[in-house]
């Protein structure tokens, strides 16, 4: 999901949060707890709980403190749940989220570089082109995602994710790199298609460590 779309989600979260506090209401007494609306509450927490779910995921610490502070409908819950979704919203609209995927991503993507160079070693050529190039294709995801380009088109009502060739298209045409990169990035792409499609007699094991090369150096550029 786009950080626009997810600054936009999070900002109706806050909003339908709003409404359940202020649905709150004392039974008889002076000292009787304060609820608010039971079911427009439940709602929240399913909604909050699938949306943290899906940007964080659940091993997260936002997912942990929600689901426990949104146990019951008391306002103190409502109240502590509706921190938790501020806290949230600070995060995506100040685009820490990304920063963050962005490192974790950053070692992983050096892990699988490490397991091709290995797998090269062991002259495992063709599973070595496979993953570099899926280190790549995913890496452009996110220079879009950065950038601001969407990653996904709609075809017959449905989002479906755009090839590499657009996104790469897509990323030199917002002057993101250049077209000499372009140029690059859409050969490291083929020899990643002819691997995965079992067209091995076609390119050399010395073309598969080039390729390693030229694209942790061209990541190390995007990325540094």
């Amino acid at each position: 999901m786009h950080l626009k779309e997810l600054s936009k989600r999070i900002q109706q979260l806050v909003v339908q949060s709003n409404l359940v506090l202020s649905t709150s209401s004392q039974e008889a007494g002076e000292f009787s707890p304060i609820f608010v609306d039971s079911m427009k509450f439940s709602n929240l927490r399913a909604s909050v709980l699938s949306f943290i779910s899906m940007v964080y995921g659940k091993d997260h610490s936002h997912y942990s403190e929600f689901d426990k502070a949104a146990k019951g409908n008391y306002v103190s819950d409502a109240g502590q749940g509706h921190g938790i979704l501020l806290a949230i919203q600070d995060e995506i609209d100040g685009g820490w989220i990304f920063s963050v995927k962005k490192l974790v991503s950053a070692e992983i993507f050096s892990d699988f570089l490490e397991m091709a160079e290995h797998l090269l070693a062991q002259d495992y050529k063709d599973p070595a082109a496979v993953m570099i190039g899926s280190v790549l294709e995913e890496n452009l995801r996110q220079l879009c995602h950065s950038a601001g380009i969407e990653t996904e088109i709609e075809k017959d009502g449905a989002l479906i994710p755009k090839s590499a060739d657009r996104i790469n298209s897509d990323l030199a045409k917002a002057e993101v790199y250049t077209k000499l990169d372009q140029k690059s990035v859409t050969a490291w792409l083929d020899l990643r298609n002819k691997a995965a499609h079992g067209k091995y007699a076609e390119y050399e094991k010395e073309q598969v460590v080039l390729m390693m090369r030229s694209v942790t150096d061209f990541l190390a550029r995007m990325t540094g």
